[in-house]
C-alpha cells in the first residue's frame, strides 16, 4: 500500500474526526495517527485507551489506515521537565504551547514524513495562508474556539506543512457534521485542561514532582492572614483556594493573589479583583518568535494577548538588540503572569510571540527593589 499523501492527528476527539471526514470527503489520500503524549499512571483523569480506541473507530468508520505512536518519552523531555523547571521558579507555564511546538508540530510532522507523507492536518481552529511567498497563520474563524494563540510559535516550515481543515468553520457546524457524517465522536465530551493531570486536583498532582512547604500568606501592608500549600501551587489573580476570610479590620470582600516571593515562601494577596497590585501597564519578554519576517529594532503597534481568550490589547511593542520585547498597553492589564505567553496580532494575522519575564506590577517592582 502506497503512503498516504497527508497524516491526520486523531486525537480521539470530535475536531479530528471531522478533519479526516473533511479531508476523505474531499478526496484526499490520507491516514491517521493517534499520538499518546504521556503513559497513565493510577488516578489519572488522562484516558490515552480510550482516546486510542476512539480515534481508531473514526479511522474505521471513514475506512483509512491507523497509527498509533507513543510520543511520551519525547513529552517528558521537551515539555513536562521544564513544566516542572517554571513552576519551581516560581512562573505559570503554558504547557500547551510548548506541546505544539515541540511534539504535535516537530516529533509528528517528523515522524508523518517518515510515514511518507507531505503533509500533516489537525483539527485545530487556526489557519494558514501564503501571501507574497510567506506563510501566515490566521485566527479560526469561531472566535470563542480559536487556537491560534497556542500555535504562535510555528514557523514557515511548520505552517508549509500544516492543514487546518475546520478552521473556517464555528463549533457548531462541526458537530453537526459529526453528526450527520455518524462518526462515532459526535456527542463526544471536549475534552479540556492539561492531559497529564487530568481530573486529579492540581495540587495534588504538582505535589508529587515539587514538595508543598507550607508558609505565610500576607497582605500587601505585611499582615498574615492565612496560610498557603506551598507557592508554587498559585498563580496571580487566583482568588479560587485562599482560604482567608474574616481578617479583623477588614471588609468582608475576596482576597487575590498579587504577588509570590518564592525564596521567602511568602503569597502575597490583596483584596479586591481590580487591585492596584493586579495592574500592569507594561511588561519585558524573552527573546520572540515570529512566524514571518523578524522585524528588527525598533517600534511597531499591533495588539496583543497576556491569555487565552483575553479580548485584544493595543499595544505598542519595542523590539530590543536581543530579539526580547518591551511591550506598552494602552490600558492597564490585569493579573500578567511571568511564565505566561505574549502573543502578538495584526488584524486576523499571529505575528507571533513570547514567554512574559517581567512586568511594572507593584509587587513585581518593590521585589525588584529589594533584591538590588
Amino acid at each position: 500500500m502506497s503512503a498516504a499523501r497527508i497524516i491526520v492527528g486523531m486525537s480521539g476527539g470530535v475536531d479530528s474526526s471531522v478533519t479526516a471526514y473533511l479531508l476523505k470527503a474531499a478526496g484526499e489520500d490520507i491516514a491517521g495517527l493517534f499520538m499518546q503524549n504521556w503513559n497513565e499512571d493510577e488516578g489519572s483523569g488522562c484516558r490515552a485507551e480510550d482516546d486510542r480506541r476512539d480515534a481508531l473507530a473514526v479511522c474505521g468508520r471513514l475506512g483509512i489506515p491507523f497509527h498509533a505512536r507513543n510520543f511520551a518519552g519525547q513529552y517528558w523531555s521537551e515539555v513536562f521537565e521544564h513544566f516542572l523547571a517554571e513552576y519551581r521558579a516560581g512562573r505559570t507555564p503554558n504547557p500547551d504551547v510548548l506541546c505544539n511546538r515541540e511534539i504535535k508540530f516537530k516529533t509528528f510532522l517528523d515522524e508523518a514524513r517518515r510515514l511518507g507523507a507531505e503533509k500533516i492536518a489537525t483539527g485545530h481552529y487556526a489557519r494558514v495562508d501564503c501571501l507574497d511567498g510567506a506563510w501566515r497563520l490566521l485566527r479560526g474563524v469561531d472566535r470563542d474556539k480559536d487556537q491560534s494563540y497556542f500555535l504562535h510559535q510555528l514557523g514557515q516550515e511548520q505552517l508549509a506543512a500544516t492543514l487546518f481543515p475546520i478552521g473556517h468553520l464555528p463549533k457548531a457546524e462541526v458537530r453537526r457534521i459529526a453528526l450527520e457524517a455518524a462518526l462515532p465522536t459526535a456527542r463526544k465530551k471536549d475534552s479540556t485542561g492539561i492531559c497529564f493531570i487530568g481530573e486529579r486536583d492540581f495540587r495534588e498532582f504538582l505535589g508529587q514532582y515539587i514538595p508543598a512547604r507550607r508558609g505565610e500568606i500576607r497582605s500587601v501592608d505585611g499582615t498574615v492572614v492565612g496560610e498557603h500549600e506551598g507557592v508554587f501551587f498559585y498563580t496571580l489573580g487566583q482568588r479560587e483556594g485562599l482560604h482567608v476570610g474574616g481578617v479583623k479590620g477588614r471588609p468582608a470582600a475576596p482576597w487575590f493573589v498579587v504577588g509570590k516571593d518564592v525564596p521567602g515562601n511568602v503569597l502575597v494577596v490583596d483584596q479586591g479583583s481590580d487591585s492596584d497590585w493586579l495592574m500592569s501597564i507594561q511588561l519585558e519578554s524573552e527573546p520572540a518568535h515570529w512566524i514571518g519576517a523578524t522585524p528588527g529594532p525598533g517600534s511597531f503597534e499591533c495588539s496583543a494577548k497576556t491569555r487565552y481568550r483575553q479580548d485584544d490589547q493595543p499595544c505598542r511593542v519595542i523590539v530590543r538588540d536581543d530579539g526580547s520585547l518591551q511591550v506598552l498597553f494602552d490600558s492597564p492589564q490585569r493579573a500578567v503572569t511571568p511564565g505566561q505567553s505574549l502573543v502578538l496580532y495584526r488584524g486576523e494575522e499571529c505575528l507571533g510571540g513570547a514567554v512574559i519575564l517581567r512586568t511594572d506590577a507593584r509587587f513585581e517592582q518593590l521585589h525588584r527593589e529589594q533584591a538590588a
